[in-house]
């Protein structure tokens, strides 16, 4: 057998993406699964947007678009961030790219060099480390845990950084956690990074509106931060567009000229119809917006309250997305009488084998003490997820 490339081999697979796997392996089976492990939520796309991408197809949006995007999607994004926001980006600021993901990457491997380092708070989600060692760069943890409601604060984030520090990633509101920085945190970790020329803060806000304690943050409002400031988001959540793949940034112009050399060489512009789909989201009507992070709230109150209810979790309330990461380490050490407890991950495959209910443990996301469960799905199926979860869990001694 012949040999993959060092790159390749540094990297990690996918840990969410392997639990679905398992998830629909076993639902094929026949076996009665309920998924929580992939962050997707279950509705559909709204009407309105899909009437778009209808048209632009009659229209004949077929051919290949701008490498950085349709000017007219650049033009919605940045009236969204203006007016949603308070940011001020021209068009070429913009960058428009294969999903979110792809615009975090890009931003990575437009920055950072081989040996710089980027400081992660964890838990994280699970491809921040793995795009930065596919750039070269070495990720640093710190680790911001349950008792400080996940978030990093500005002691930690002074006591991480080195000359080689060239960027923090901060995920707000957060995957795997749910933590939601307010305003006045997000400037307490500006004042340190101002401190230090050439950082720079990627702010990852694709869970934006999926917020249950008001209006969003965004760290690049601070002042003096926009210069340093890549913000990256996206339809997939806020509209229920994941498969259409639309994110972007917005940053300085420099920087996305950077990131548009690279995609150039590597995907070019991403898919007509979708920007068109996209340009729909951002320039009609929003109440489909809301009305999906009222359904979400809904079910974040469901969960926290079931889950606070199994003896043995420890749940915090998240303030955003649709995840909660309870704390499940006192369970380690334990044994059904075939099967012993001795990580989040042996953890979360005993709940996918007996409970049939798919999870993604906290090992993955740089947490050893938590399991994630995504609520993105029906109140049914939190319901029973939660009663069977509570059952299975009873036969640890």
């Amino acid at each position: 057998m012949g040999q993959l490339s060092d790159r390749l081999n540094r990297l990690a697979p996918s840990a969410t993406l392997a639990m679905s796997q398992k998830s629909n392996e076993m639902k094929a089976q026949g076996i009665d699964v309920i998924n929580m492990s992939v962050g997707e939520p279950d509705f559909n796309t709204p009407d309105h947007i899909k009437a778009a991408a209808k048209k632009a197809i009659d229209d004949n949006y077929s051919r290949y678009s701008p490498v950085p995007g349709y000017a007219d999607l650049r033009k919605a994004i940045s009236a969204k961030l203006k007016n949603e926001n308070g940011l001020d980006y021209t068009i070429n600021e913009i960058l428009v790219s294969n999903g979110a993901k792809q615009s975090v990457c890009n931003t990575l491997m437009a920055l950072v060099n081989d040996g710089d380092e980027v400081i992660i708070p964890t838990p994280y989600w699970v491809s921040y480390p793995q795009m930065v060692k596919l750039a070269g760069g070495n990720p640093v943890f710190v680790n911001a845990g349950f008792e400080q409601n996940f978030k990093m604060t500005p002691e930690q984030l002074e006591a991480a950084i080195t000359p080689k520090t060239k960027m923090l990633i901060l995920c707000s509101p957060s995957n795997p956690t749910g933590s939601v920085y307010s305003q006045e945190e997000l400037a307490g970790l500006a004042e340190v990074i101002k401190k230090h020329d050439g950082m720079y803060v990627l702010a990852d806000e694709i869970y934006e509106h999926i917020n249950y304690i008001g209006k969003h943050a965004s760290i690049a409002t601070v002042e003096g931060m926009k210069e340093r400031s890549i913000v990256v988001n996206g339809v997939s959540k806020a509209y229920a567009m994941t498969g259409w793949r639309i994110g972007y940034i917005a940053a300085p112009e420099w920087i996305v000229k950077g990131c548009n050399k690279l995609q150039g060489q590597y995907t070019s512009g991403p898919c007509s119809v979708s920007q068109k789909a996209a340009e729909a989201a951002y320039t009609l009507e929003q109440g489909c917006v809301e009305d999906m992070r009222k359904a979400f709230e809904r079910r974040r109150n469901l969960i926290v309250e079931l889950a606070k209810n199994i003896p043995g979790l420890e749940v915090n309330v998240p303030e955003g997305a649709f995840y909660i990461f309870p704390k499940c380490s006192s369970f380690f050490g334990k044994s059904n009488g075939e099967k012993t407890i001795n990580n989040s991950t042996d953890f979360a495959l005993y709940l996918l084998e007996e409970a049939h209910v798919a999870t993604v443990g906290g090992d993955a996301f740089g947490d050893k003490e938590c399991f994630r469960m995504s609520y993105a799905t029906s109140d049914e199926n939190i319901k029973e997820a939660m009663h069977r979860i509570k059952a299975i869990l009873a036969k640890l001694k």
